[in-house]
């Protein structure tokens, strides 16, 4: 996925409703923002990253329906992060509790809270420098568990709260730790 970055900075200030309202009268175009409030216009995936993130996404359907302890979002959900970026991962976990206690109005716009837990699965045109950036920018916010996969070279990061970067090369079974109860993504149905 190619993402085109533009610094408005110097033209206007966008504030928090009009980065909503921009998004909602432009459906088609996925746009994020970043610390320095660019706005990141981002491509749709090709059709393997597409299949891989579904098929991740659907291991993650199947255990939070039966732990049911959190809620699940996909990649067109937009977060406003408690560092201030505005961000849309492959996949969003946040506990049940933490989401309910948002007002009903905070929970349909893009919600101001940082998911438990971020995924990024590499496409074959993602800048791998940017993408970890994204990925300490959820880190910063409080994100307490997230991986960035690159499927290409069968390399994943793994991001903890607190803790120093772990890198894995061609891991079997992710584990979801304590973050994600239970949880273990068999890499076979990424790889």
């Amino acid at each position: 996925m190619t993402a085109y970055t533009i610094n408005l900075q110097s033209v206007l200030e966008m504030t928090d409703d009009q980065f909503y309202k921009l998004c909602r009268a432009n459906p088609d175009i996925k746009l994020e923002r970043n610390l320095r409030g660019e706005l990141i216009i981002m491509s749709p995936t090709g059709g393997e990253t597409g299949n891989r993130n579904i098929e991740i996404a659907g291991e993650f359907v199947f255990w939070n329906r039966q732990i049911k302890l959190g809620k699940l979002f996909d990649s067109s959900t937009c977060f406003k992060l408690k560092a201030g970026s505005d961000r849309s991962p492959d996949l969003a976990w946040v506990k049940q509790e933490r989401w309910y206690q948002l007002t009903p109005e905070q929970r349909e716009k893009f919600p101001p809270i940082t998911p438990d837990f971020v995924l990024e699965l590499m496409s074959p045109s993602d800048s791998l420098t940017q993408v970890q950036a994204k990925m300490r920018e959820y880190m910063d916010s409080g994100v307490k568990l997230g991986w960035l996969i690159e499927r290409k070279t069968r390399r994943v990061e793994i991001y903890r709260q607190g803790q120093t970067l772990e890198v894995l090369d061609n891991p079997a079974i992710l584990s979801g730790e304590e973050i994600l109860p239970g949880f273990e993504l068999n890499m076979e149905i990424v790889w």
